[in-house]
């Protein structure tokens, strides 16, 4: 929905305004969402949804330097998951010379503990050790333009219901 990207987009800006100037436009965008068994994911749009929102929100802030990972895997380990793992993307970003990343929650939708534990401990302490500064954008929660997307989607589904 353009209103949830210009959302996910305002919240990244103000992520990137952390960022010094000189350095902001080189400034990697790790958008992440949930991992999920890879069976799963190829038996649904899951993985292009996600790609075509994150590059949506890069297109809409005019930045190329993105990527994806997934976070918070749970399950069996025998059982191959979505990779890669936020804290190997933030690894290989810090190898990469990187000092700074952005990351971009974008398959949720308000501060939990997968978020915030997740991203802002444990992410942030891999981040730490591989001397990359992570700074977070805020999910869209309560931001204005989330909140009509979910209201227009709301009116359009009850405006094509039988009942």
């Amino acid at each position: 929905h353009p209103d949830f990207v210009a959302a996910v987009s305002e919240r990244t800006r103000a992520a990137l305004d952390e960022i010094s100037e000189d350095t902001r436009r080189l400034t990697p965008l790790v958008f992440t969402a949930h991992s999920v068994p890879v069976a799963m994911a190829d038996a649904s749009p899951y993985v292009a949804d996600l790609t075509a929102a994150a590059g949506a929100v890069a297109a809409y802030l005019e930045h190329s330097w993105w990527s994806i990972a997934y976070q918070s895997r749970s399950g069996s380990r025998r059982e191959p998951w979505l990779e890669p793992d936020i804290g190997s993307a933030l690894v290989s970003l810090g190898r990469a010379g990187e000092r700074n990343v952005v990351v971009v929650p974008i398959g949720f939708v308000c501060d939990h503990v997968e978020v915030l534990y997740d991203l802002d401990v444990e992410a942030a302490q891999i981040a730490s050790e591989a001397s990359v500064r992570l700074v977070r954008a805020s999910t869209v929660t309560t931001h204005p333009e989330y909140i009509d997307a979910l209201a227009q989607t709301v009116l359009e589904v009850a405006a094509g219901s039988d009942d």
